[in-house]
């Protein structure tokens, strides 16, 4: 029987098989073909704004961030977020945007963005991003791609092609 108590902690490199098995679970081989994934190719997430939820020592979701450039802006990539089909509906998700969005604040990032849904995602601050001139490495349907400004007018005059932020000369 399932014990519903879930806690909350910092990503460890003990978590990758989990949070892998579970990102498999919930988005299928197709995720690796996806535009956010070719950037996460790039490099490592940053493990200090990635957040596990346990049941005991098992992972039950994960939320990750990744340092990207946008252009020459620095942001942040959000993603994936992911919670098992089990523990779906018990605001678990929601839990591990917030401290994810709170951490990347507190750490003095400016801005986010994502590729998802935007009325999952809008109770968070994200919008979607228009009328910018930002390129994705890979198609993205355009009321999926959003962005959360950390900072006012983080968006502002940001443009160029995303990145991870370890490859230069893109």
């Amino acid at each position: 029987m399932l014990t519903h108590v879930v806690t909350y902690a910092p990503e460890e490199p003990v978590h990758d098989a989990a949070i892998e098995d579970i990102n498999k679970e919930a988005f299928g081989p197709g995720r690796f073909t996806r535009a956010a994934y070719r950037i996460r190719e790039g490099g490592p997430h940053d493990r200090a704004l990635s957040f596990v939820a346990l049941n005991g020592e098992h992972v039950v979701g994960s939320v990750r961030l990744t340092p990207i450039l946008i252009g020459k802006t620095s942001a942040m990539l959000l993603g994936p977020l992911a919670v098992r089909p089990a523990w779906k509906k018990q605001g678990i998700g929601a839990a591990l945007m917030r401290m994810s969005m709170e951490a990347a604040r507190l750490a003095g990032h400016k801005l986010v963005i994502l590729v998802g849904d935007e009325p999952y995602y809008a109770p968070f601050g994200f919008r979607p991003i228009v009328g910018h001139q930002i390129e994705m490495p890979a198609p993205v349907e355009p009321s999926r791609f959003l962005a959360c400004e950390l900072t006012p007018r983080a968006l502002k005059d940001v443009q160029g092609r995303v990145r991870h932020a370890g490859i230069d000369g893109q």
